[in-house]
């Protein structure tokens, strides 16, 4: 029988908390730089707490006009400096040792898979606060953990994969999924031949709520047993 954890992004502002928060197993919560607010989040590991969902912090560029999707490209020394600010924060809203892993989000998520001075401030960040990295599965990410922390391999349920094992852009084709069936295909891939361990779901979709119920109903169906990884 087949293991996942199913992470949504939260926190963000787009409404679906309370309803999707039961339906998942970890919550990656945003920092208020690229959404939300010192109070939103808060609310959501609150929220989370209340319902035995593993937390982790969800940091990303001062962009909110772009909700944090564009690449900055910033010197690795102010990569740190926000993802700490941002990370500290969380944990001295949550209580006592809750926060147990970081995603960056968007544009600094792919920057962090492709530039290894993004990766290692990212990792530096995570190891100051003894944090499990998400991220793509084989990426520079992932290597650049070795030995300095701990990493979990993440897939995207509902979006759209290139032949080298990166994410479709956004504005390109192909770039979301959006039958669950279809989505738990992928995760199957994923799972078997990239060893993914936990799936996200993007909770500021219009459609995330709807998507996540009916995701979750279809790996049940398939047997699968749905556990957060932390």
């Amino acid at each position: 029988m087949a293991e996942v954890d199913l992470n949504c992004d939260l926190g963000e502002g787009a409404g679906n908390d309370a309803a999707i928060m039961p339906l998942i197993t970890s919550a990656n919560v945003a920092c208020g730089f690229h959404a939300g607010s010192a109070l939103e989040s808060h609310r959501t590991v609150e929220l989370a707490r209340a319902h035995g969902i593993t937390t982790g912090a969800h940091p990303g560029h001062a962009d909110r006009e772009h909700f944090g999707r564009r690449e900055l490209h910033l010197p690795p020394g102010q990569v740190y400096a926000e993802a700490v600010y941002q990370i500290g924060a969380l944990i001295a809203l949550a209580h006592p040792a809750s926060i147990k892993y970081i995603k960056p989000h968007g544009g600094l998520y792919h920057e962090a898979h492709r530039d290894e001075a993004t990766a290692d401030a990212l990792v530096a960040a995570a190891t100051r606060f003894n944090l499990i990295v998400m991220g793509l599965p084989g990426s520079l990410l992932e290597q650049r953990t070795r030995g300095r922390c701990g990493f979990v391999a993440e897939g995207f349920a509902d979006r759209g994969y290139r032949g080298d094992g990166s994410l479709i852009p956004r504005d390109a084709p192909g770039a979301f999924i959006h039958d669950p069936a279809a989505a738990v295909a992928q995760a199957k891939r994923l799972i078997a031949e990239r060893g993914v361990r936990t799936l996200c779901v993007h909770g500021d979709n219009p459609r995330a709520l709807a998507f996540v119920q009916a995701l979750r109903q279809q790996l049940e169906r398939e047997q699968f047993t749905i556990r957060a990884f932390a």
